[in-house]
């Protein structure tokens, strides 16, 4: 899959991706993200690319000529796909909107700044608005890896467990259930025995249960929409043996774990 980024500071995208698993994906090849540098599309010898708002009003507006320029040549390198640019009013991304992605062969990202774009960037140049959440960043960069880093770890063979993104939180209704791992006993908090006792038909009831109780307490607007089979309603009134406190599994309880 390849990932085509515009953007006015290639050298924090491109270190961006250089890291962890994105970093991996790139240097085996089963990603390709294309740095464009918006200023190597200018005409000007200061190399512009953000003029004052038409109308007044503070702030700089980013220019359509050199986002132009620079899809106009990214086209002539094959089909675009979907183009995104970042923005505090476009549609939310999750992760159905990254499993979606992950199934286009070419990605591009349009890095928003400063005041925002000249809006017939919007209306003629791209194919979605995207936000990454109800706040207001200084440039489109850090959203743009966060999108990258999202529909990345869908591709077969990034994550090296293929199975591993369909049990994240969000790829169902629910959220995940909790981890652990070495040591059995920290300080005065222990792993549930559930999870030691080899009876992985009880400790996938367990995970099942907790995934349950985590979206109902932690994220009501999930849980409403949550489709529970019998199976599930059954398995909030169980009792299951060894299974600890499971109101506060992972939840933080810094009596038991601090000194």
């Amino acid at each position: 899959m390849r990932f085509d980024i515009l953007t006015i500071l290639p050298e924090m995208v491109s270190e961006g991706i250089r890291h962890s698993i994105i970093g991996r994906a790139v240097d085996q090849g089963l990603i390709r993200v294309n740095v464009v540098n918006l200023r190597d599309h200018t005409e000007d010898r200061h190399r512009t690319t953000d003029d004052t708002p038409c109308g007044g009003g503070g702030g700089m507006v980013m220019k359509v000529e050199p986002i132009a320029r620079a899809l106009d040549g990214l086209a002539s390198q094959g089909p675009m796909g979907r183009v995104l640019l970042t923005d505090p009013q476009g549609s939310r991304f999750d992760q159905p909107m990254a499993e979606a992605l992950a199934r286009e062969d070419r990605v591009t990202v349009i890095c928003g700044r400063y005041e925002g774009v000249d809006d017939r960037v919007r209306q003629h140049l791209v194919t979605d608005l995207v936000s990454i959440g109800d706040f207001v960043l200084t440039g489109g960069e850090l959203p743009a890896l966060v999108m990258v880093d999202a529909i990345s770890r869908l591709l077969p063979g990034v994550l090296g467990w293929d199975e591993a993104a369909a049990n994240d939180t969000f790829s169902g209704d629910l959220l995940d259930y909790p981890q652990f791992t070495r040591p059995r006993q920290f300080r005065d908090c222990a792993i549930p025995d559930i999870l030691l006792n080899g009876d992985h038909v009880t400790m996938d009831k367990w995970r099942r249960r907790q995934q349950l109780l985590l979206t109902r307490r932690r994220r009501p607007d999930l849980w409403a929409k949550a489709r529970l089979a019998d199976a599930d309603l059954k398995l909030l009134s169980a009792e299951l043996p060894g299974a600890g406190d499971l109101e506060l599994a992972g939840q933080p309880a810094l009596d038991k774990c601090m000194d």
